[in-house]
């Protein structure tokens, strides 16, 4: 997947002018890229056009407008952007009781070792998350996850013959999300 240039980054007030539909647009396109986990964890698959618009947004709220800042923004961002072979994620730990946050998150410490992607019975894809936002004793909320997959791995993705799923096995968080077939076939373009 081609990856954001400073070529493709609209001024503010082009942006402002496309913004609220853009906004609406890329929503119901992360509605079809989310995937729930069980209760507490979600996910969402990046593509270029979410991640562009996250770049807009970012260079909209900080009042950017010299080139190096808004490539720093690129550079920053672009890490989500899919490679061809894989699939690129937002991982999103979604707690709602604020008097048991820090409990919960401390539970969850090393859910990063413990997320895959399953493709039928034969093949088993674990996430590589991005370093940093994790250590051995916290959990960040929001981490950032790819799943490279081999050739015989995107075959069998793209077959449809086999369910494909995304399962976490934490000690303290255990559950498995199947892909329907809309969100199968929008992730099959992902990966080149």
């Amino acid at each position: 997947m081609r990856k954001i240039t400073l070529a493709d980054i609209r001024s503010l007030p082009e942006y402002e002018a496309m913004r609220e539909a853009l906004r609406r647009h890329v929503i119901d396109l992360k509605k079809r890229r989310r995937l729930y986990v069980g209760d507490r964890i979600s996910l969402v698959f990046e593509n270029r056009e979410t991640v562009l618009y996250q770049i807009q947004e970012m260079v909209r709220a900080e009042h950017l407008t010299s080139p190096e800042a808004i490539q720093d923004e690129i550079d920053t961002y672009n890490r989500s952007v899919p490679e061809d072979g894989e699939l690129s994620a937002t991982m999103l730990i979604e707690l709602t009781d604020r008097d048991d946050v820090r409990a919960e998150m401390d539970r969850l410490v090393g859910i990063n070792e413990h997320v895959r992607l399953r493709i039928g019975s034969e093949h088993t894809v674990p996430g590589v998350f991005e370093p940093g936002w994790s250590r051995e004793d916290r959990v960040a909320a929001v981490q950032y996850v790819k799943f490279p997959l081999a050739p015989a791995q995107r075959d069998a993705f793209r077959s449809g013959r086999e369910p494909i799923s995304l399962e976490v096995d934490h000690p303290n968080y255990q559950t498995v999300a199947q892909l329907d077939q809309a969100m199968r076939e929008t992730l099959a373009d992902d990966l080149g």
